[in-house]
């Protein structure tokens, strides 16, 4: 985001009261949209029931969200400097509440995939306002308290989604079922919008940048020729035309990069600084942040599926089981940030993805050995391992990819590193998505008979399916903590550089 130096030096233009309102309308939007990233992965077998989705479909339900968000992410941060900061706030926050009714109603799959997309779009044009809105409000003596607040509730938000999603969904408001996980959004972003319009002020960036339509074009549709036949393929017993749109696909998205290299040389904005790339603290960060995000990914959509679906866990005792992995997340971020990263340095986010990795093993380990009997009591500490390996990487691993990049280049930097969060997310959902469910149908079409009669108990499946999919998130934490190793021993504060 543009440095606002002349944000800087003025007084703020609210104060009091009717500021600490305006934060909590934009905290209550970060709070929405983060919560809505992970809040469906539990209600997934609700909704295929509900609405008779296959598969692919459950896995575009997830990913529809992180896709729209990614492609959206720098291209709704332009147009917040370009057009002012509050008013794409607000449409963003309107369109979101919008979309989360239109999800809530749903019909079928089709409706629902394509309102979680327009979430993830409104979230793109909202989310990158709500930091710089917070830089005008609070002179730079201020902001303590108010980021602390950021951070807190954006470790909340992520980790709570199953949880809140379970307990809405078992509370089954009026009958709605899974639907009110949707619903509840627009209660809270009407409250938010009145609030927003009124209290949070107008800014603009000092330099207005131009839009880059199309890089986003040609982004888009190499994402989508990639993504779409990994979803569906195996639905569609991989028919030629999928391998043939993943090859075009990647050839379209090498033919981005050109357009970004020479859009740069012309001396144009690019939507991507492929400048950047040549910091080797931030390319190392962005890769090790990518996978392991696909892994982290594909954990949320396989973890809570096969609980209800193999193991016959209830919505609620699967959403309540995972509290511990959520309790050592939030611990070990803040554990992460402020004092294993002075202490190990780096090393802090090599261990982080094999503590994952032994923690996913142990949680294999008593599926395997219990089946249908596993208790939740019995995988409260395998899951509390993962989610503490989960939470030395998630809260250091921006200080470390960001640490060198020069403050001109702040902004695209921090746009590049979400941005690459929600691509992985959505990559590693179609990826685990299509390893567990290929599995589950081959297991189900080659014996299905010898599950009939009772030869193979019906959680046979799921469990092989659930084990191939450990071992390939098991291989991406490793992948992860070896790309952790491309990082600077500690964090580096250039002086020099970041005044450049």
């Amino acid at each position: 985001m543009a440095t606002l130096v002349a944000a800087q030096e003025k007084a703020p233009p609210i104060q009091g009261r009717e500021r600490t309102i305006a934060l909590w309308s934009l905290f209550l939007a970060l709070f929405m949209e983060l919560l809505d990233a992970t809040i469906v992965n539990v209600t997934l077998p609700s909704i295929e029931r509900s609405l008779h989705a296959t598969a692919g479909e459950q896995q575009w339900m997830v990913a529809a969200y992180g896709l729209a968000l990614a492609i959206g992410l720098m291209t709704g941060a332009r147009l917040g400097d370009m057009h002012g900061r509050k008013r794409l706030f607000v449409i963003g926050l309107a369109c979101f509440t919008l979309a989360s009714l239109l999800c809530g109603f749903a019909q079928n799959p089709e409706m629902l995939i394509v309102s979680r997309a327009l979430q993830g779009f409104s979230s793109a044009m909202m989310i990158p306002q709500v930091l710089s809105s917070i830089q005008v409000m609070y002179r730079p003596s201020e902001r303590g308290s108010a980021m602390a607040g950021f951070s807190a509730l954006a470790g909340v938000a992520a980790v709570s989604g199953p949880i809140l999603g379970a307990v809405l969904t078992d509370a089954d408001l009026f009958g709605l079922g899974w639907r009110t996980i949707f619903l509840v959004n627009v209660p809270v972003g009407i409250f938010a919008v009145s609030m927003a319009i009124r209290l949070v002020p107008e800014s603009f960036a000092p330099h207005r940048p131009k839009l880059d339509i199309p890089g986003v074009l040609v982004l888009a549709v190499g994402l989508l020729a990639v993504l779409y036949p990994l979803m569906i393929g195996q639905e569609k017993d991989w028919p030629a035309w999928t391998f043939v749109s993943m090859v075009v696909g990647l050839a379209i998205l090498a033919g981005f990069i050109v357009l970004q290299r020479r859009e740069a040389q012309h001396g144009g904005e690019p939507l991507v600084d492929l400048s950047l790339f040549a910091i080797k603290s931030y390319a190392g960060g962005l890769f090790t942040i990518f996978v392991f995000f696909m892994a982290m990914a594909g954990y949320f959509l396989v973890q809570t599926i096969y609980m209800q679906e193999g193991l016959g866990f209830s919505i609620l005792r699967a959403g309540l089981t995972m509290i511990p992995f959520s309790v050592a997340v939030s611990f070990f971020a803040g554990l992460s940030a402020a004092k294993l990263v002075g202490i190990m340095g780096r090393r802090t986010l090599q261990i982080g993805p094999i503590v994952m990795a032994i923690g996913l093993l142990m949680t294999l380990f008593i599926f395997k050995r219990n089946g249908v009997d596993t208790s939740s009591w019995a995988l409260a500490v395998p899951l509390f391992v993962a989610g503490a390996g989960m939470g030395m990487v998630v809260a250091p691993i921006g200080i470390f990819a960001l640490s060198e990049v020069p403050v001109s280049k702040a902004g695209p930097a921090s746009g590049l590193f979400n941005t690459t969060q929600q691509l992985a997310g959505a990559v590693g959902v179609a990826i685990v998505g299509t390893v567990f469910f290929n599995r589950i149908e081959h297991y189900f079409t080659t014996n299905g008979a010898a599950i009939q009669t009772g030869a193979m108990t019906p959680d046979k499946p799921w469990t092989s399916s659930y084990e191939i999919t450990i071992w390939v998130m098991v291989a991406f934490m490793i992948a992860a903590a070896a790309a952790a190793s491309f990082l600077p021993m500690h964090p580096k504060y250039d002086d020099a550089a970041m005044t450049h």
